[in-house]
C-alpha cells in the first residue's frame, strides 16, 4: 500500500530500501551533506564545517538550545552532532534532498553507521577534523515523525543495531571539513597523536 503523502513512506516501501542502506561503504565514506541549526527550525546548508571541542559545528545552536533531559538543562556533552546515513535520509526523505536538513542532524555520510562497524569509540577523520562515537544513541523525535511520518519514525528506530536514526558524535580534535570530504575510521591510537 502506498502512503497518501508521497513525501511519506510507508514502512513496506522503506524496507525495500534497506539493503541498499546497509550496503553503504564500512570505511573511506563521503560527507554528502552539512546543516547547521541557527535556530530552532531553522537551517543553514554549508560547504565548509568547522567543528570545535565541547561545542560542536561552529554557526549551529547545539550549545544554546541545551537539553532537556540534562539535570541543568544544558546542552548533553554527548551530542555535540548528530550523523545520519545519506542513504536512509535518501530513503526517508523520498529521494528529495531538499528535505534531508528537516532531520534535524548536522552531518549526512555515506558511510554505514551500525553497531558493528561503527561501535561505541570509534573514531573518525574528517579534512582536518576528528570524532568519536560515544555512549548516547540517536532516535528519531516527535518531530521527525510530523515531517516524515510516523512509519518512517518507527522504521529509523526498528533495529538499534544498524542505527538508521544515525549516531551521535563528540568532537575530539578541533577542524574543518568540506561536502564531499572523505570521512574515515582511524585508529585511537594514532588519533590521539595525528603527528605520528
Amino acid at each position: 500500500m502506498t502512503s497518501p503523502d508521497p513525501h511519506q513512506l510507508t514502512t513496506d516501501e522503506l524496507m525495500t530500501g534497506l539493503d541498499h542502506v546497509l550496503a553503504a561503504p564500512c570505511d573511506d565514506g563521503t560527507v554528502e551533506l552539512i546543516v547547521a541549526r541557527p535556530d530552532v527550525d531553522q537551517r543553514a546548508v554549508l560547504d565548509t564545517a568547522e567543528v570545535v571541542i565541547g561545542k560542536g559545528l561552529v554557526g549551529d545552536n547545539y550549545i544554546e538550545r541545551g537539553n532537556s533531559k540534562t539535570p541543568d538543562g544544558a546542552a548533553h556533552p554527548e551530542a555535540q552532532l548528530n550523523l545520519m546515513s545519506a542513504r536512509a535520509i535518501d530513503l526517508v526523505a523520498a529521494g528529495d534532498k531538499v528535505r534531508w536538513p528537516l532531520a534535524g542532524d548536522q552531518l549526512f555520510v555515506d558511510l554505514l553507521l551500525s553497531d558493528d562497524n561503527t561501535p561505541v569509540g570509534t573514531r573518525l577523520a574528517i579534512g582536518s577534523a576528528i570524532l568519536e562515537i560515544p555512549a548516547k544513541p540517536h532516535t528519531g523525535c516527535a518531530k521527525f515523525a510530523e515531517r516524515f511520518g510516523i512509519d518512517a519514525a518507527r522504521w529509523v528506530n526498528h533495529r538499534s543495531d544498524i542505527k538508521l536514526r544515525g549516531v551521535n558524535a563528540i568532537v575530539v580534535q578541533s577542524g574543518t571539513f568540506r561536502t564531499g570530504d572523505t570521512i574515515t575510521k582511524i585508529e585511537s591510537d594514532v588519533a590521539d597523536d595525528p603527528t605520528d
